[in-house]
């Protein structure tokens, strides 16, 4: 398996692919047309001089995130690189969804519409280049998207498509293989209905060096939007395994917006300024060492907890973090706040040779699931929302039995405001004067849903006065995560 970068330019440029070699594309501007030489990549010679920092700001952590963020860095930031991560397991698995429906789907819109047509001109005029997983399954057409909003705006900006992480041409022999879900173990699914790997740094950097102004990947590692740039502006080799780690520490930080600058800090009374929270931005040296800051003049906050916590968030093992670039050791990793100044500074990352395997996440369909949210008001709320929610799932269930059809795939039953979370640590549960009942059901059949979305508004007279939102049925799309598979 290899990637490939695709430039939407007028020039003839070169790209790379792993194992199959130079790949030389004559690009116009409504096609796209590949001619294969052969050639062998060489490791760019080690850097002798001290170049500029980099600086690099995130304005999203997740396909949904704040519009706000894009102007505050696009102007406040002093930036060099702007990136967008998009990309979830269950995004995938909307995107998915999403191009079945359309070829010409399967992205993210809103990274065209919200956070690039407005602001296209100031970027170009500012040289800030852009980087962005907001391809999902078909970046392609996000690029095409974005190459017709460029062309309205009369600019000359270069759009880069990186390519290769679609492996549905290899699932049956990925289950003849026997990969299983790497967390529960469970066999391979029979009806998938996308695979992805996350690929690394390498053909964003690739890209970058032959002057995109804008990448868009699909499926990629999310800290690679960022150690993509800092290969490119300062020459990291394969083997700059200390280097790659602290620029994949770097990418991490930052990934998820505004988590690392107070967004889901624990002393989140700490936090001011929600409403305009900052946006964060790594400034890092071509020696590994950065910092983490955010805009002037902007809310939330930047300090020793805000950013460590960020740093243990969906890492596993913090002395194996595996990456497809670097495997990382972020155990001796050390923050400190400078005075002066809301920012911090971070170093110590260190990195080993990454092994020969790829994550690789694949979605498939799973049946149906609709949720009913009620509010339940008045002396012993949290008794009658459970025994409401209960009675609504035994006379359902009757009628599934009636009719022949199968239980609930699944069922998740919460009442809130009874501290449900809490288990056997409720408190008051007996005081509650008013709660929400939350009722999701999976079933394999849309007809059992129907049946239950019935049955909701029936109890508001028959179990109990109380206020509720019509079910909307869904197709219930799972991930599984797989690894490892080997793919280089």
């Amino acid at each position: 398996m290899g990637w490939t970068v695709f430039l939407l330019a007028r020039s003839c440029i070169s790209s790379w692919r792993p194992e199959t070699g130079f790949l030389r594309h004559t690009v116009c501007r409504t096609c796209i047309r590949q001619l294969s030489v052969g050639s062998v990549e060489q490791d760019c010679p080690p850097s002798t001089q001290r170049r500029s920092p980099i600086r690099i700001g995130c304005a999203s952590g997740f396909w949904g995130d704040t519009a706000a963020s894009v102007p505050q860095l696009v102007y406040g930031g002093k930036l060099d690189f702007l990136v967008f991560d998009y990309l979830s397991e269950i995004t995938m698995s909307l995107l998915t969804a999403a191009k079945a429906k359309s070829p010409s789907l399967g992205y993210a819109p809103d990274f065209i519409h919200t956070a690039m047509a407005p602001y296209l001109k100031d970027l170009h005029k500012s040289g800030i280049r852009v980087v962005s997983n907001a391809g999902g399954t078909n970046p392609l057409a996000c690029a095409a998207a974005l190459h017709d909003i460029v062309k309205k705006n009369g600019l000359d900006l270069k759009i880069a498509v990186v390519t290769g992480d679609d492996l549905m041409k290899q699932k049956d022999a990925f289950k003849e293989a026997g990969i299983t879900d790497m967390d529960s173990g469970k066999p391979f699914p029979d009806h998938v209905q996308s695979m992805n790997a996350y690929l690394g740094a390498r053909p964003i950097s690739r890209a970058l060096d032959l002057g995109a102004d804008i990448v868009i990947t699909g499926r990629c590692v999310d800290s690679s939007l960022v150690l993509g740039p800092l290969i490119h502006s300062f020459g990291w080799k394969r083997n700059d395994f200390d280097l790659l780690a602290a620029g994949s520490l770097a990418g991490h930080l930052i990934e998820c917006g505004a988590q690392c600058t107070g967004g889901i800090y624990t002393d989140w009374y700490l936090v001011p300024d929600w409403h305009n929270i900052g946006f964060p931005i790594v400034e890092c040296t071509s020696e590994g060492k950065f910092t983490i800051s955010k805009p002037q003049e902007t809310g939330g906050l930047i300090s020793f907890g805000t950013v460590a916590e960020q740093l243990v968030y969906e890492i596993g093992d913090p002395e194996h973090y595996l990456l497809p670039d670097v495997s990382c050791d972020f155990s001796q990793v050390f923050i400190s706040e400078l005075q002066d100044a809301e920012a911090v500074s971070v170093q110590g990352a260190q990195g080993v040779q990454p092994s020969s395997f790829y994550k690789v996440c694949a979605t498939y369909l799973d049946g149906y699931r609709a949720t009913a949210v009620c509010a339940v008001g008045g002396p012993r709320s949290a008794e009658k929302g459970r025994r409401t929610a209960e009675s609504i799932l035994k006379r359902t269930r009757e009628m599934f039995t009636q009719l022949g059809l199968e239980d609930y795939s699944a069922v998740h039953l919460q009442i809130i405001g009874a501290e449900d979370v809490y288990g056997p640590h409720t408190r008051g549960k007996d005081l509650v004067r008013e709660a929400v009942i939350w009722l999701g059901v999976q079933h394999k059949q849309k007809k059992a849903l129907e049946i239950f979305a019935r049955e909701i508004a029936p109890a508001g007279t028959g179990m109990g006065k109380f206020l509720c939102t019509v079910p909307v049925i869904l197709t219930d799309e799972k991930c599984i995560d797989s690894a490892p598979t080997e793919l280089r």
